[in-house]
């Protein structure tokens, strides 16, 4: 079982914090993704302005308060970002997560870094990073 210094008041509150990043429909590019470990799922939506940077997140969740804070963490950063940016994040993510590199340089993720310590939650953190893959790839790649 996690241990309960997992669930900082910082990881409820960026959870519960993901309510700011609603569900919409008219978002262009959408992606899901599912934890084999847990079960949690996310669907997320992108849309992007006219240089080609993410202008809208929106997002709904069925997650772990650990997969709730990283899709949170994501939704808050993700805005401004290229597609390449997303793809670089998430294969830095994949390899931090497999003990294969350095935290990478994502605003607030220092806040979910102790879920690394826990294989079984790696999935759920990296749910919004493959949703937004998946996103990426459904559409017109930018």
């Amino acid at each position: 079982m996690a241990s309960s210094s997992l669930y900082t008041p910082q990881v409820l509150e960026l959870a519960t914090g993901l309510a700011g990043h609603g569900w919409d429909e008219a978002l262009p590019l959408k992606g899901s993704a599912r934890s084999r470990s847990c079960g949690s799922t996310i669907e997320l939506g992108l849309s992007f302005d006219g240089g080609g940077r993410i202008d809208n997140v929106g997002l709904r969740s069925q997650a772990c308060a650990i997969g709730q804070a990283a899709a949170a963490v994501f939704a808050r950063a993700a805005p401004g970002r290229s597609a390449d940016d997303i793809r670089r994040a998430h294969a830095a993510m994949r390899d931090w997560l497999s003990g294969g590199g350095d935290q990478p340089d994502w605003p607030e993720l220092e806040a979910i870094a102790p879920a690394r310590d826990y294989p079984g939650r790696h999935g759920a953190i990296l749910l919004a990073w493959q949703a937004a893959d998946e996103a990426l790839s459904s559409g017109a790649a930018r």
